[in-house]
């Protein structure tokens, strides 16, 4: 037999056992090789999403992850990759069931996110500012920093707390990395929100346009009051490393 079939037939097994055993093997030693796989896939899928893992009972949790095993194709053995592979697979090929939470979509996010901004590398053309530079240097979103918008308080889900209707105005965070590579998360008002996506939309932008988009947008407004508004916001974002300088 072609020795790519011998390895996808391997393979198919691995990740479903009711599939018949490759071609000189056998259950026993086929079954340490896919405890083996199976578990640093738990391993990986659990630690990167903690906190979904706590709504489920043992048993619940493991048939989650062996229908990922066994039915998403990875690409990538990196913990990052997994953990952003298991999210994809949530997303598009799962279909959700009674048993999960109805906010199991958004709250599989938000960990993801968490990870994704513990592992950022900042850009070699960012650099910090101080608030009173703000105006004198061409800004941008660190690239340490996401912001991300949910239907439900992700943030405060837990075992003792599972919220089962959506909000009726949504939530916006900023997730980032501090002085010393913690990850925090800022809640953003929607103005503040808006800024924040027109930083992640734009390469780089000033302090004099950033006022101007937003004095276009809300004209009903005193264009004193949103030029306040925004340099006191970008001032706290300097200085929490959420909005840096960008050479050009």
């Amino acid at each position: 037999m072609d020795f790519k079939l011998v390895q996808q037939s391997f393979i198919d097994y691995i990740r479903d056992p009711s599939l018949p055993l490759p071609v000189n093997t056998d259950v026993r030693h086929m079954q340490v090789y896919r405890e083996l796989f199976f578990n640093n896939v738990t391993g990986f899928v659990s630690n990167g999403f903690p906190v979904l893992k706590s709504l489920y009972s043992d048993e619940d949790w493991q048939a989650l992850v062996q229908r990922f095993f066994s039915q998403h194709d990875c690409k990538s053995p990196i913990f990052i990759d997994i953990a952003g592979e298991f999210l994809h697979f949530l997303q598009q090929q799962y279909q959700l069931t009674d048993n999960d939470p109805v906010f199991m979509l958004e709250l599989a996010h938000y960990e993801w996110l968490e990870l994704v901004v513990a592992v950022a590398q900042s850009r070699d053309d960012e650099y910090l500012l101080s608030p009173e530079q703000l105006s004198l240097h061409t800004l941008c979103l660190s690239q340490t920093a996401r912001v991300a918008q949910y239907h439900f308080e992700v943030q405060h889900i837990r075992q003792d707390y599972r919220p089962q209707r959506r909000l009726d105005t949504p939530v916006f965070f900023c997730l980032y990395q501090d002085a010393d590579a913690e990850v925090c998360f800022l809640q953003l008002a929607p103005l503040s929100a808006q800024v924040m996506a027109l930083l992640t939309s734009q390469s780089n932008v000033t302090l004099t346009q950033i006022i101007n988009w937003l004095t276009n947008i809300y004209p009903q407004m005193e264009p004193q009051m949103i030029e306040q508004g925004c340099i006191q916001l970008l001032e706290q974002l300097v200085s929490k490393g959420i909005v840096l300088g960008r050479r050009s």
